[in-house]
């Protein structure tokens, strides 16, 4: 049976207020994600999604307008939740092991790197990196420049430990992409045993 469009039509990439709508809406961003995951974003489709999400197809643009707009949505819904999760990891009572869990999230990482390829070709998806990574390296900074004012570290300066963080665990995830790992667990280590040092050991939960 095809499902009915909601009555009230909203513009393309705009969520509405209507529950129902917001569910269909989210259900079609999770399938995107699952794809980019499993097989790239290149196998991403209005079809491939809708089947997923147990929809119909037209519903795809409905909500979206372009595949542009839905790349954008997905990009913005998984930013602002990693954004979220810095802010708590600047709560934290380790807040460099906070930061470098989120940095080093598998997941998060092989979703950003998806987005990074797809960038190449799509100027917004290039645009909302470039908007997204400002907004994150400034977060990162005041998070780790107060951890290290606070324990009294001056091995590394803060941007320093920023930068290391974030393309140790970026170069590590391309290159475990084709099953190389020599030397993952010597650069893992280098930066966690600073943060030993800095913090003590990691503490869980």
């Amino acid at each position: 049976m095809k499902e009915k469009e909601p009555s009230h039509r909203a513009s393309p990439g705009s969520a509405t207020a209507d529950p129902a709508s917001l569910s269909t809406r989210s259900a079609l961003l999770d399938a995107a994600e699952q794809v980019m995951l499993e097989e790239g974003y290149a196998a991403v489709s209005s079809r491939r999604l809708a089947a997923r999400a147990g929809v119909n197809s037209a519903l795809v643009h409905y909500y979206f307008g372009t595949m542009d707009n839905l790349f954008v949505a997905l990009f913005r819904r998984g930013s602002e939740r990693s954004y979220q999760r810095l802010l708590a990891a600047a709560e934290s009572d380790q807040p460099l092991w906070a930061l470098w869990a989120a940095i080093h999230d598998q997941s998060r990482t092989s979703l950003t790197m998806e987005f990074v390829s797809l960038a190449t070709h799509r100027p917004s998806i290039r645009t909302e990196i470039t908007q997204s990574s400002k907004r994150f390296r400034e977060l990162q900074l005041e998070i780790v420049t107060r951890a290290l004012r606070s324990h009294g570290s001056t091995a590394w300066t803060p941007i320093t430990l920023v930068m290391l963080m974030s393309s140790v665990s970026r170069f590590l995830r391309i290159e475990e992409s084709f099953d190389i790992d020599c030397g993952h667990a010597e650069i893992t280590t280098l930066i966690e045993d600073f943060l030993r040092e800095v913090e003590g050991p990691e503490r869980t939960a």
